[in-house]
């Protein structure tokens, strides 16, 4: 499986947050599984850390990256192709990163690791919670 992973659930996960549904850490760990973070995440993680709305242990342009390879979880940019999909979606969300990690998530295939109930009306294939 190739998984995208929201923002909320890759800090969870790197932080061994109980908030983090066992099936979404389960399906992290199995090698089997590609993991991808997008780089929309980690836009909005320095966003949120500047206005002191996400505290973290260190600054997020380096915190964040290192992590991320620590847990071999594969940087995902974003490419123009996504637009096309963003473009396209109804506006039943209305944060912009959430927004893009959907149209990532339909421009490559993935599987959206998430426990936002918005997200639940695009036609993207979501992880199940259990």
């Amino acid at each position: 499986m190739r998984l995208l992973l929201d923002t909320h659930i890759f800090l969870w996960y790197i932080t061994a947050d109980p908030q983090l549904p066992v099936a979404f850490r389960d399906a992290i760990r199995d090698p089997v599984n590609e993991v991808y973070l997008s780089v929309a995440s980690e836009w909005e993680s320095v966003i949120k850390y500047a206005l002191g709305k996400l505290p973290l242990p260190e600054a997020p342009a380096e915190y964040l990256p290192r992590q991320r390879e620590a847990h071999r979880i594969t940087s995902l940019p974003i490419e123009e192709a996504a637009l096309t999909h963003l473009a396209g979606l109804a506006p039943l969300h209305r944060d912009p990163f959430d927004r893009v990690l959907v149209a990532q998530a339909l421009q490559h295939g993935l599987t959206l690791v998430t426990v936002d109930d918005a997200v639940r009306g695009y036609p993207v294939t979501l992880l199940p919670l259990a």
